[in-house]
């Protein structure tokens, strides 16, 4: 990587001693070597004014469809995209064909993962073929790199199961994944339960689906100890219930999809598959207490939950289409958005310190020094995400050919770094 530059940025780091100030970057052979007033002139030079600097965005949650679906996405496709929304670190969800649930599986995810830009992240399936029946060997997937275990996609139905995994887990101090649902209450479920479903004539997903299994979860962690994160909140009352349980000194965390407090169930009313997604989204209701929870720190994760789709699972009948969208390149425009009600630097931290810790990733300091493994957002920048500016092999996101406020610049990592053209 040659010399870059950024001037007059303002760094977003707690544990940087230059935190909130407004200084000039150079980033060079991989590494920060100066941060303040910089008066050397730089051929590759970044106006970084009204931009943030922080440590490269972690996303906790995406689907990359890789091995066996690799006409929804691939690993090269899948890295492609998270660089240019503005992370350097994606922990990918088992749901592949094969499963990612043995040491080969994780093995191949890491194989086709050199020293890059944008390191990926394996998860583990918690039960084999994410059946929910059987365990799998996490001790070995632990040992083989599995930064966490979840069946991803699908949610841990089986009460022993979750019971078993977490004791399981805290041999190694394990992390266990969970999306809260209950499978029976939303089976033929299409969207989120109440008036804007009753008028549409489709079978809803009550709050009750999520809020039920949350509360399950949340009995048998006390019970069990351990560490619990629940993926993409999206009621009421499930942020109220993780609250709760914080004050009762409970190790819980949990994370809410980047599009979720924005985007509620009056989208649907012309049915648009791209806003066809699983946990549905709710009312204006709900995403308030969602960004309540951002406010004070309840929610501690913002992921993408990046779900491609090619047009033959999208292009359907509302009830026959799959749920997800294609969401790594959108996150820093939900950002943007967010940062109207909550401040940018809590958000910032939610894909940057928060999500580092929870999988154990390097958490260093933006200091001199310390090797550049950074992301440069303009929460003011128009863009369009199009055939032009898509790097996902999936088109299904209901931003598509939208005009766009907020945009990662430019990603720094490994020696390697992106500075987008859009």
């Amino acid at each position: 990587m040659t010399k870059v530059l950024i001037k007059s940025v303002t760094i977003s780091n707690k544990a940087s001693s230059h935190h909130g100030k407004l200084v000039d970057v150079l980033i060079s052979a991989g590494e920060i070597k100066q941060i303040g007033k910089i008066k050397e002139e730089v051929k590759n030079t970044i106006d970084g004014k009204g931009m943030i600097l922080s440590n490269g965005w972690v996303d906790m949650r995406a689907w990359l469809a890789d091995p066996g679906l690799e006409h929804k996405e691939d690993l090269e496709s899948g890295r492609n995209a998270a660089a240019d929304g503005g992370f350097t670190h994606v922990a990918v969800l088992p749901n592949n064909q094969p499963v990612t649930q043995s040491k080969n599986d994780v093995g191949y995810i890491n194989s086709k993962n050199p020293v890059s830009l944008v390191q990926l992240h394996p998860i583990a399936a918690v039960t084999i073929g994410t059946k929910g029946e059987d365990l799998t060997e996490m001790i070995d997937l632990h040992t083989a790199g599995a930064v966490a275990f979840s069946d991803g996609l699908k949610p841990i139905w089986h009460s022993d199961i979750l019971l078993k995994s977490l004791l399981y887990l805290q041999k190694f101090d394990g992390l266990l994944i969970d999306r809260a649902e209950d499978l029976h209450l939303n089976m033929f479920g299409v969207m989120n339960e109440g008036i804007e479903s009753t008028m549409l004539g489709m079978k809803g997903m009550p709050n009750l689906s999520e809020d039920l299994i949350i509360q399950r979860n949340l009995s048998i962690l006390a019970y069990s100890g351990g560490r619990l994160h629940l993926s993409c909140l999206s009621t009421e009352k499930s942020v109220a219930l993780i609250r709760a349980a914080r004050k009762k000194g409970l190790t819980i965390t949990c994370d809410v999809a980047s599009y979720q407090p924005l985007l509620a169930d009056s989208a649907l009313v012309d049915f648009d598959t791209s806003y066809k997604v699983n946990p549905p989204l709710r009312t204006q209701k709900d995403n308030k207490a969602l960004i309540k929870g951002l406010q004070d720190g309840t929610i501690d994760v913002i992921v993408s939950n990046h779900t491609p789709h090619d047009e033959e699972c999208k292009k359907l009948e509302f009830d026959l289409a799959d749920f997800g969208i294609t969401s790594l390149q959108t996150v820093a425009a939900n950002i943007a958005a967010l940062s109207q009600k909550v401040e940018l630097h809590v958000l910032i931290e939610k894909v940057t310190t928060n999500p580092r810790k929870l999988l154990g990733l390097d958490d260093s300091p933006i200091e001199e020094g310390v090797q550049a493994d950074l992301t440069l957002f303009d929460p003011s920048a128009k863009w369009k995400l199009n055939a032009a500016s898509n790097k996902s092999k999936s088109v299904n996101s209901p931003y598509f050919n939208q005009d766009l406020t907020g945009k990662a610049v430019a990603v720094f990592n490994n020696g390697q770094s992106y500075i987008s053209k859009a």
